[in-house]
């Protein structure tokens, strides 16, 4: 099987590591990529941008692509899926209308409430709204506000905060943007993210994770596309997942197919979990990263074939998935600055960098003289692997310590709250 990725980031990266992995797959190649996957696949970094369909499709047809694996947000939601699908291909990642689920919190809003799933309340301030209507907005929530870019921010559109000042900021710039805001109620409770693939009514969970959204140690600092995640968890009732998949991920398939726009990809649910149990926090329409780094690390299943199958609207015959019995986790190795305006071009040393069962590339490239430099705000995913969440945990920290980047920074935090037992449902 001939497959094309399309995306440069971490996820991809460790796609390519799963898909690689698998007998049925020939030949690999990715657009853009980045420097750490030269030796996984062919590297198409010139061949346009990902999120122009036209390319995609030229490229796909280059190449003689079998399958057609979208890895981000944005060519989703401008159509690139539509475009290949239209081209003869099979395409992993679904079309434009049903990716709004990301693309458009409102959008998604309204698909759980024609579903019956549970999630914050929420109200939609677009711009123009006068001051006096925004400030009567915020009256309604806190004492905690959550404020969101209704639109694509790459993880980074979302302001939580007991400040209301703050929050006023938040929509504000957001309306400067040309963006509306969603404003939500806060949700208690530990976060889930729990990845299923869907095939139609077909809903398949992987394993679930935890992901830390924030800059810094403690949970402190700015929202960020996430600074690492672990999984299994530890904390997690054994009825957990299935408790998920039927009382969110299955409604929504269900309601998507009843609005005729069926969903074919991964879909992915942030939850918190609160004493009723699991409440939407946000969809998302593709693996998340850096989610999907674990919990590739633990499939079994042949990544390649499986992702074929929701491609060719084969899941519900697929096998049973099968997980390695053990934990892992990723520490994500960021730049200079980051989230706000990451520093670019500095120079990575240590051996470790060019173990791919170890580091997997996010943000990196080549400069003149052949060094890896950093090229984006997450520069490496560390990923660890452990019989136990500490040996994970101690597995991944021993190589981040191995690596040397002026100015970066890691949260040196990941998992430890489930490890020292501090979560609680």
């Amino acid at each position: 099987m001939r497959i094309l990725v399309i995306g440069s980031g971490g996820r991809e990266h460790a796609l390519l590591q799963g898909l690689s992995a698998d007998p049925a797959t020939t030949d690999l190649h990715v657009c853009p990529g980045n420097a750490g996957m030269t030796g996984l696949a062919t590297v198409h970094a010139d061949a346009g941008r990902a999120d122009d369909p036209a390319a995609m499709v030229a490229l796909a047809q280059r190449i003689e692509a079998d399958l057609v694996v979208i890895g981000p947000e944005i060519p989703l939601v401008a159509g690139v899926a539509d475009a290949l699908r239209e081209a003869g291909f099979r395409v992993f990642g679904p079309n434009r209308d049903a990716a709004q689920i990301e693309g458009s919190k409102q959008f998604a809003k309204d698909v759980m409430a024609d579903a019956g799933v549970k999630t914050a309340r929420a109200e939609q301030l677009v711009p123009g709204t006068p001051d006096a209507d925004i400030e009567a907005a915020l009256d309604r929530f806190g004492p905690t506000w959550v404020v969101k870019d209704d639109g694509l921010a790459g993880g980074k559109g979302v302001v939580v905060t007991p400040d209301r000042e703050a929050a006023l900021e938040h929509v504000r710039a957001v309306h400067e943007l040309g963006n509306p805001v969603l404003l939500e109620s806060f949700l208690n409770g530990p976060e889930v993210s729990l990845f299923c693939l869907v095939d139609g009514e077909t809903v398949v969970p992987l394993i679930p994770a935890q992901d830390h959204k924030r800059a810094y140690d403690n949970d402190e600092g700015p929202n960020t596309g996430g600074m690492g995640a672990y999984t299994p968890l530890p904390w997690l009732p054994a009825e957990g997942v299935q408790r998920i998949v039927d009382e969110v991920c299955v409604p929504v398939a269900k309601e998507m197919v009843r609005r005729g726009t069926p969903y074919s990809g991964l879909l992915y649910a942030g939850l918190a979990w609160d004493t009723d149990g699991p409440w939407v926090v946000e969809f998302n329409a593709r693996f998340g990263d850096p989610e999907t780094q674990p919990i590739l690390a633990l499939l079994k299943t042949p990544l390649a074939t499986l992702l074929d199958a929701v491609a060719s609207g084969t899941l519900a015959e697929h096998p049973p998935l099968e997980w390695e019995d053990a934990y892992a986790l990723t520490v994500v190795l960021a730049a200079e600055n980051y989230p706000a305006a990451p520093v670019t071009g500095g120079v990575i040393t240590g051996d470790v960098v060019n173990d791919p069962s170890k580091v997997l590339h996010a943000g990196t490239a080549r400069n003149e003289a052949g060094e890896l430099v950093s090229a984006g705000g997450r520069v490496l995913n560390i990923v660890g692997v452990g019989k136990t969440l500490e040996e994970a945990r101690d597995d991944a920290y021993a190589t981040i310590e191995q690596i040397q980047l002026e100015g970066s920074f890691y949260r040196g935090d990941i998992a430890l709250p489930a490890v020292e037992g501090r979560i609680s449902l």
